[in-house]
């Protein structure tokens, strides 16, 4: 008998994670036969549950624990204490998600480390460190990183230390073999650029989106280039709007796909298909070492990729500028 619904066949062929800090979203969707793996989550994310009504308990437990930590120790200066409440933000909404998955909670360093190799080292230690504070094993997390060649460099320390990583902002294959060669669990290429989600009118829909979608033959070389030289790294696509890019991405084959709560909620309302149509893509032998020198081929490939240079620089502006709207909620919570 086939699923009953699209959402349940699509798992059935691949493992769908939760993109979304809302715990009502993924129990929503979970099922006897069928929870979440991972939930993902990013800057913008944290934001849009932080200035919900129904997660002040979490913001105000956040806000409150900082200020009872800040009264027993040395006082940090306002910013200090602002850059620890984002942080334990979103350890605790996380945590809200965590029962309803059975894989790793997902956080992202922020988008102002991304150029700096030591800053991000460091943000991922305090936050994989704030997870375990609140009961969340390092076995049970992820760290998101934006897959610049800093960064990328960063995620093989990381690595290293045992500290699994998620390539983020991804657009490009040299951005994917950079991420496996760093040892990346995850990496997470953007179906659509960041800016679709918050401006109207970017989105554009295609009527043969597994063809003619500018990233589908992106990851599809991903993926078949992975397969090929037996990565390890798992491909999780991210930044999808409507069903119809799930089925496009479904034929292309990758490990796990990330969905919203309204992706989810529109393919639990259609029914299953006849059939998934796969679509192999071609995929590009590439033996270039990119971690070598700094990551200086990754960096040589940004600069002469423009639209994966244009894409990685606007995600970056977008997070940070979420980043900072986050910041102001706290710093007058903290204020106050």
């Amino acid at each position: 008998m086939a699923p009953a619904t699209l959402l349940s066949q699509i798992r059935a062929r691949i493992t769908v994670d939760v993109d979304s800090m809302d715990p009502e979203v993924a129990a929503r969707h979970t099922t006897a036969e069928h929870k979440f793996c991972d939930m993902t989550s990013n800057q913008a994310i944290v934001y849009s549950e932080a200035i919900r009504p129904e997660r002040a308990q979490v913001f105000n437990a956040a806000v409150d624990k900082i200020k009872s930590a800040e009264a027993q120790q040395l006082q940090l200066d306002l910013e200090g204490q602002v850059s620890d409440a984002i942080d334990l933000l979103t350890v605790l909404l996380a945590k809200e998600v965590f029962p309803h998955i059975t894989g790793r909670v997902h956080a992202q360093t922020s988008p102002s480390t991304a150029y700096d190799t030591e800053a991000t080292i460091q943000h991922a230690k305090k936050l994989v460190a704030l997870f375990e504070a609140n009961g969340i094993p390092k076995s049970r997390v992820c760290i998101k990183i934006p897959a610049t060649p800093e960064s990328i460099v960063a995620c093989n320390y990381l690595e290293r230390l045992g500290i699994r990583t998620l390539a983020t902002c991804l657009f490009s294959v040299p951005q994917a073999m950079a991420a496996h060669q760093a040892g990346c669990l995850y990496v997470a290429p953007y179906f659509n650029e960041l800016r679709v989600h918050f401006e109207p009118g970017v989105w554009k829909e295609y009527a043969d989106t597994a063809r003619e979608h500018p990233m589908a033959p992106v990851i599809g070389a991903i993926v078949q280039l992975y397969k090929e030289i037996g990565a390890r790294t798992l491909v999780m696509p991210a930044s999808i709007v409507t069903a119809k890019e799930v089925l496009a991405l479904v034929s292309l084959k990758p490990d796990h796909l990330t969905l919203a709560g309204a992706v989810l909620d529109e393919l639990a309302s259609k029914d299953s298909v006849a059939s998934l149509d796969e679509n192999p893509k071609p995929h590009h032998p590439d033996n270039i070492n990119y971690l070598e020198n700094g990551a200086a081929a990754l960096r040589e490939a940004f600069a002469v990729d423009a639209e994966a240079s244009r894409k990685m620089a606007d995600a970056l502006k977008i997070f940070g500028e979420m980043e900072a709207k986050t910041k102001e909620l706290l710093r007058a919570a903290l204020k106050a």
